[in-house]
């Protein structure tokens, strides 16, 4: 093949992949219409010119009840007080709204939740291991460690070991009744009994809950 056929045929091939990228490009960035309308779910009550109501029960912003009126003329109020007409109640056949500060309300509204939340617990188990044949001293120490948990709010397990040979093993399963009994003399009334293991159950103990 001359050289003028080499370069008329390399030129087509150019020109076919050219073409080529050109409608890939328009396929990919093809631009969807944009739909105006906002589909978000709004939780919130409705407030000023979203209420669509035609007439509205109004309650003034000390708590007065104004009856109904026009939305146009409580909206109105609420402007000349600087307020907001927020939506309380859309539940019946006249929704009820009232004059307020709505922003100050949401921040009042969050500033309670959050004081809430921190105020919440979640109540834990907690679990304290004594021997069946444990030292008054030690005892003490193990109870003063349940009583810290007891007083932040959580339930503690007291949990017996009783491992060991067979008389170990059998003078400790007399003694657990007398060690538990001693227990909840000691938690006083800083904790409540709330349940205990099973005669059955290997591991014996017991679970005290925080005073109420």
């Amino acid at each position: 093949m001359d050289r003028p056929a080499k370069c008329a045929k390399y030129l087509e091939k150019c020109r076919i992949i050219v073409n080529n990228s050109h409608k890939f490009n328009k396929k990919e960035h093809k631009i969807k219409p944009v739909n105006n309308r906002d589909n978000r779910r709004d939780n919130g009550p409705r407030i000023n010119n979203r209420i669509f109501a035609k007439s509205v029960q109004v309650i003034s912003s000390d708590g007065q009840n104004l009856g109904v009126m026009p939305t146009s003329q409580a909206l109105q109020m609420a402007m000349d007080a600087d307020m907001d007409l927020v939506e309380i109640n859309a539940n019946g056949a006249t929704p009820i709204a009232k004059i307020m500060d709505f922003g100050k309300f949401k921040y009042e509204q969050k500033k309670r939740a959050s004081e809430a939340k921190k105020k919440q617990k979640s109540i834990e188990m907690k679990e304290v291991w004594v021997k069946p044949f444990i030292e008054e001293n030690d005892l003490n120490i193990k109870m003063r460690k349940a009583l810290e948990f007891l007083s932040d709010g959580n339930k503690v397990k007291i949990s017996v070991m009783t491992k060991g040979n067979k008389k170990v093993l059998a003078r400790g399963k007399d003694a657990v009744p007398e060690l538990f009994a001693r227990i909840v003399e000691i938690i006083g009334d800083r904790g409540t009994l709330e349940s205990k293991s099973k005669p059955d159950e290997r591991t014996k103990s017991i679970i005290i809950a925080p005073a109420k």
